[in-house]
C-alpha cells in the first residue's frame, strides 16, 4: 500500500467524527479500523461500539485501537441493535460532520477528505455520497455500483432516485452534515438502518454526489440485504411511515408500493427466486414501462441455475478486473 499523505488539520481542528458499530465481525473489523487510521483527513474522534458480539470482535478491537493515531473510545455492551447503536453514537458527535463505517467495510485513504470538501462546497446538502466497490469475504472486488445500469445516482432532489430503490446510497459511501441528523434519529424498530432516514433527509436538503468510488461495502451471508423478502417488507414499511411527512395520499403511496414490488421482482429474479418474483411481477405489472416488462418477463423464463451461474461469472470476472491493492495504490 502506498504511503498516506496526512492532512495538515490537527485532530482537535478536524470537522468530522467517525463511528464504527460492530456485531460479530471479528474477521473484518481490523481491516475496517485500519482504513480509518489511514485517512488523509484524520477524524477528531473515533467511537467504536461493540453491540454484544459473541465472537472475538471485542478482543480484536481492543488490540487494534492501541495503534489508533487520534483520540478513540471503545464501548462494549449488550446487544441493542444497529439503529439504537447509531443513535447512541450521534450523541457523542460534536463536530460539523459525521460518518459511520460498518465494521466489515472499508474506506480508501482520501474518503473523509473528499467527502468533507464536497459538503463544504454544497451548503444545501444534508449528506455527501458516491459510488462504492463491493467486496466478498476474501477481499475480492466483485462489483462496483458504477457498473449498475439501473443506478442513476445524482445531486440535488434525490427523492425520485430513492423511490426507484436502485439509487439508494451505499452506507459506507456517506458522510452526513451533523445538523441534518438533529431532527432525524434512526428508527430503532427498522431492520434497514438507512433507507427511512434517506427518505426523510431528502425532504430536508440535497444529496451531494461524488462519482468516485472511495469506499467498499462487503457482501456476505450476514447482510440484511441477503434476505430480499425481509428487505422488501422493511422498504414498504419505511415508505408507509414517511408518507404523512412526505404528503403522499393513499393513492400515491399505493403507486409507490406497486413500483417497489416490481423492482424487487427484478432483484429476486436475479437471485434465482423465480416463483416469488413471478408473483410480484404479475401483481405489480400495471403502469411499468413496456421495455422493463418485456425484459423482466424474458429473465423469468431463464432457469435459476443459469442466472446463478451468470452472477458468479460476473463476480469472478470483476475479481480479475479489479485489484483492491491496486485501487488503494491509485
Amino acid at each position: 500500500m502506498c504511503a498516506v499523505e496526512k492532512n495538515s488539520i490537527s485532530e482537535s481542528e478536524s470537522p468530522v467524527s467517525v463511528f464504527v458499530p460492530c456485531y460479530n465481525h471479528g474477521p473484518f473489523v481490523e481491516r475496517c479500523l485500519r482504513s480509518i487510521f489511514e485517512q488523509t483527513l484524520a477524524p477528531k474522534q473515533l467511537l467504536v461500539i461493540d453491540d454484544g458480539s459473541t465472537d472475538d470482535s471485542k478482543s480484536v478491537i481492543e488490540r487494534v485501537l492501541k495503534d489508533c493515531p487520534f483520540p478513540s473510545e471503545f464501548i462494549s455492551r449488550e446487544n441493542r441493535g444497529l439503529c439504537a447503536t447509531l443513535n447512541q453514537a450521534i450523541e457523542h458527535a460534536e463536530t460539523e460532520f459525521f460518518a459511520y463505517l460498518g465494521s466489515d467495510d472499508i474506506w480508501f485513504p482520501r474518503f473523509l477528505k473528499e467527502r468533507v470538501e464536497l459538503l463544504r462546497a454544497s451548503p444545501n446538502a444534508v449528506l455527501a455520497y458516491g459510488h462504492a466497490y463491493l467486496l466478498d469475504e476474501n477481499d475480492n472486488v466483485i462489483d462496483s455500483t458504477s457498473d449498475w445500469k439501473e443506478v442513476a445516482y445524482q445531486t440535488g432532489d434525490t427523492l425520485p432516485m430513492l423511490l426507484r430503490f436502485r439509487g439508494v446510497p451505499i452506507c459506507s459511501s456517506v458522510v452526513y452534515r451533523r445538523s441534518a441528523l438533529d431532527r432525524r434519529p434512526w428508527n430503532e424498530q427498522s431492520k434497514l438502518e438507512d433507507y427511512e432516514l434517506y427518505l426523510q433527509l431528502a425532504h430536508d436538503g440535497e444529496f451531494a454526489f461524488d462519482p468516485r468510488a472511495l469506499s467498499a461495502w462487503r457482501m456476505h451471508g450476514y447482510n440484511t440485504s441477503s434476505d430480499l423478502t425481509v428487505m422488501l417488507d422493511e422498504v414498504l414499511a419505511s415508505q408507509t411511515r414517511v408518507a404523512k411527512m412526505a404528503g403522499w395520499d393513499a393513492d400515491e403511496l399505493a403507486v409507490i408500493h406497486k413500483h417497489t414490488r416490481f423492482v424487487f421482482a427484478e432483484l429476486l429474479t436475479d437471485r434465482g427466486h423465480r416463483a416469488t418474483a413471478a408473483k410480484l411481477f404479475v401483481s405489480n405489472i400495471r403502469g411499468e414501462p413496456l421495455k422493463k416488462i418485456a425484459r423482466l418477463g424474458a429473465r423469468l423464463l431463464v432457469p435459476p441455475a443459469a442466472l446463478q451461474w451468470r452472477r458468479k461469472f460476473i463476480h469472478r470476472r470483476n475479481a480479475e478486473r479489479f485489484s483492491l491493492d491496486q485501487i488503494l495504490r491509485d
